[in-house]
C-alpha cells in the first residue's frame, strides 16, 4: 500500500481588476491549473487558505472554490501583507492536499505577474 501524505501545494495568480468577477475567474483558472498539474481531485484536498493583497476586496477568493464543487474542504480567506515593491492585485493559495507525491513531484503555480514571486519555480 503506497503512503499518503500532506503536501502543500502553492500558487498565485494576478488580476485585471478589483471585480467580483475577475477576482472569481482568475481563482477558478489557478485552482483548475493547480488540480491538473498535481493531478488531484476536490476529494483530496484538506484545507485551503487564500490571501488576497489589500487592492482586491470585491469578494473572498474562495467563494470561487464553492462555486467549483469545494463545499466540504475547509476554506480561508485573508489579506497579504503589504511589502514594497510586492505583486498588486494578487490572489495567491496554500493547498494542503492527501498525496503520495513527493514534496519535489509537487508543481506549484504562478500566473501572470505573480510569476515574479518565484521565478525559479515557473517552467
Amino acid at each position: 500500500m503506497e503512503k499518503i501524505f500532506v503536501r502543500g501545494i502553492r500558487g498565485a495568480i494576478t488580476v485585471t481588476e478589483n471585480s467580483a468577477e475577475k477576482i472569481k475567474e482568475a481563482t477558478r483558472q489557478l485552482l483548475s491549473t493547480l488540480m491538473e498539474e498535481n493531478q488531484f481531485v476536490v476529494e483530496d484536498v484538506a484545507s485551503a487558505i487564500f490571501t488576497v493583497t489589500s487592492d482586491l476586496n470585491a469578494v473572498f477568493p474562495a467563494s470561487a472554490a464553492r462555486e467549483m464543487g469545494w463545499n466540504y474542504v475547509p476554506l480561508m480567506c485573508s489579506t497579504e501583507i503589504t511589502v514594497p515593491g510586492g505583486v498588486p492585485h494578487c490572489v495567491r493559495v496554500l493547498l494542503h492536499i492527501n498525496t503520495a507525491k513527493s514534496q519535489q513531484e509537487i508543481r506549484h503555480i504562478y500566473l501572470g505577474e505573480a510569476a515574479r514571486l518565484r521565478p525559479d519555480l515557473v517552467r
